[in-house]
């Protein structure tokens, strides 16, 4: 009796929780702001919110791709559809894009980030030359450039060249407090592109999504979660992606911000080209 009571306390609890209550009239008339719209996911979410009657405002880097995804999503019933070519790859776009969203549509309900950067040029997927990247440094770190630079060690203390001292002030859980993200510092183009143009976009949206009470949707990957042999690039950004969002999500509930953090991890999917990485890794 009381297994079947369990039971029945647990079907009660998986269908409140799992009940769907999303309503498509939200979305007619909402300001959204996609990314990575040319191909693939972003260009199927673009039609969705399309047919949903929101108002678009899409970035891709290819602009004859994003010309025909505005002209599909104009068709599907899109009451307005703005687009703007960019490179996140450029640490100066992504505030130029949102600043573009927002005065095209006087405000953002949406801000949905799905644009992916390709692994940087000239490495080979099973090389280690494929995480060179991780090892740039900024230039008053010469030692990490540079092993004739470093250090001596030896039981007896010699000069040392001086890292850049570490923060003092303690970064306080507010909008503006990602900031501290976004100082000038050597970066990769890899890096740039899959993180911290998705902090630097976050950034600048957030007062606007404050104002609107309104939604971030991060499109992320399992290999955030369970990294695989020969991913050490992609792994590294996703996994930054779902510490960041995940911490700035407990940020904003603490200081009771209304806006809604959704991180969409997928899964493998079926492609041509996912499959022709896989067997030239075999």
């Amino acid at each position: 009796m009381k297994v079947l009571l369990l039971m029945g306390l647990g079907a009660l609890f998986f269908a409140y929780y799992w009940d769907d209550n999303f309503d498509p009239a939200s979305l007619h008339g909402a300001r959204v702001l996609l990314t990575g719209v040319s191909a693939g996911i972003g260009e199927e979410l673009a039609y969705h919110y399309a047919r949903l009657g929101s108002h678009l405002v899409l970035t891709a880097h290819t602009e004859a791709l994003l010309q025909q995804v505005v002209g599909n999503c104009r068709k599907l019933g899109a009451p307005k559809v703005f687009y703007i070519a960019a490179d996140m790859a450029s640490p100066e776009v992504p505030e130029r894009v949102v600043q573009f969203a927002l005065d095209k549509l006087g405000g953002l309900d949406y801000l949905v980030l799905n644009h992916l950067g390709a692994a940087p040029a000239g490495t080979s997927v099973r090389s280690s030359q494929s995480t060179r990247w991780l090892m740039q440094a900024p230039p008053s770190w010469p030692w990490l450039r540079s092993p004739a630079n470093a250090p001596t060690l030896s039981s007896e203390r010699s000069p040392s060249p001086q890292a850049p001292p570490l923060p003092t002030k303690a970064f306080t859980p507010s909008p503006s407090g990602l900031g501290f993200l976004l100082r000038p510092v050597t970066r990769s183009r890899h890096l740039q592109m899959n993180f911290l143009s998705y902090v630097q976009l976050t950034y600048s949206a957030l007062p606007s999504l404050t104002d609107s009470k309104g939604s971030l949707v991060v499109v992320s990957s399992l290999l955030g979660r369970v990294p695989t042999s020969f991913s050490s690039r992609y792994s590294a950004a996703k996994f930054a992606l779902d510490s960041f969002f995940s911490s700035l999500r407990r940020e904003l509930d603490v200081q009771e911000v209304n806006v809604a953090i959704t991180m969409c991890v997928l899964g493998l999917r079926d492609r041509a080209s996912a499959a022709e990485g896989v067997r030239s890794s075999i």
